[in-house]
């Protein structure tokens, strides 16, 4: 009987140690993980952006991390090659009830292998602009500028046109601006030279661009073109417009608005216009013709 209980005690301490020794082994595989996972972000990767950096440090942690937990599961006598089989199959049933997840997998790790943009950049998918905040393996994370989250599934990043505002240094402004007939063009590029000329923010390589973009139904629509620093852009076009019209104003130069002109008979005679009132006085009705182009 003392035998027995022996032997049953030698089991059960058999059984704690064995439990110890697995949750030591999680314990430091998961600090070993954690300062491994660290460390990795210490080295100067030539070819490899903010969000790879993120990718191959959640990838260290949890590959070392899931090493040490099967090394626990050996330690407590579970057969791991029973595990490998079971992760397998339930891996395939998982895969085929989510076939979209599956898609938006695969469609992140072609994001990550492209790298059209990285954590931090400001792009545009769509109706929506926002900052990168994380890319993950199922979807991008967004911050737009009125401070709202927004999650795009990886694979409607893949289909869709995305436009990346932070790739290069520099970015044009392209204004547009609209000037009456009367006015003399080549004054007018000549104001707007000395406009940009004098803006700090304006770059002087590549040079300001000056377009004719035709004739519209009030104004000579012209693009005028400044190129800035990128996180220039917004302050610059917004100096422009107000140095533009500010300049437009020193100069008598006019920016048109739509005109609607009324013709009776011959073109060029303008249709005669009578208003009726009464006189504050007599009461009696006051005739005025008035002969206008424009009203």
């Amino acid at each position: 009987m003392q035998e027995t209980t022996s032997t049953i005690s030698l089991m059960e301490q058999l059984h704690i140690f064995a439990i110890s020794k697995a949750l030591l082994i999680l314990i430091v595989g998961y600090f070993i993980a954690k300062i491994a996972s660290s460390a990795v972000l210490r080295i100067e990767f030539k070819h490899l952006g903010t969000h790879g950096k993120v990718q191959l440090k959640r990838a260290i942690f949890y590959g070392i991390f899931i090493l040490m937990l099967f090394s626990a599961l050996r330690e407590l006598g579970f057969d791991l090659s029973v595990v490998l089989g079971a992760a397998g199959i339930l891996s395939v049933a998982i895969g085929f009830a989510s076939q979209t997840s599956a898609s938006n997998l695969i469609s992140g790790i072609f994001l990550m292998m492209e790298r059209p943009f990285s954590i931090t950049d400001i792009i545009k998918v769509g109706d929506t602009t926002g900052e990168v905040i994380s890319i993950d393996l199922l979807s991008v994370k967004l911050r737009t500028f009125d401070n709202l989250f927004v999650r795009i599934p990886n694979e409607s990043m893949i289909k869709s046109q995305v436009t990346t505002l932070t790739k290069f240094p520099i970015r044009r402004a392209d204004l547009q601006i609209g000037i009456a007939y009367k006015e003399d063009i080549e004054q007018v590029k000549q104001i707007l030279g000395a406009v940009a000329a004098k803006n700090v923010l304006c770059l002087d390589e590549p040079a300001p661009l000056f377009i004719l973009l035709g004739f519209g139904s009030s104004s000579v629509n012209i693009q005028y073109s400044v190129w800035a620093k990128r996180e220039n852009f917004l302050s610059l076009k917004n100096s422009m417009y107000q140095e533009v019209k500010k300049a437009f104003d020193d100069n008598n130069i006019e920016i048109p608005f739509p005109h609607i002109s009324f013709y009776s008979g011959e073109a060029t005679q303008p249709l005669p216009v009578t208003l009726n009132a009464s006189s504050p006085i007599s009461g009696r009705p006051v005739n005025d013709t008035i002969a206008s182009k424009d009203l």
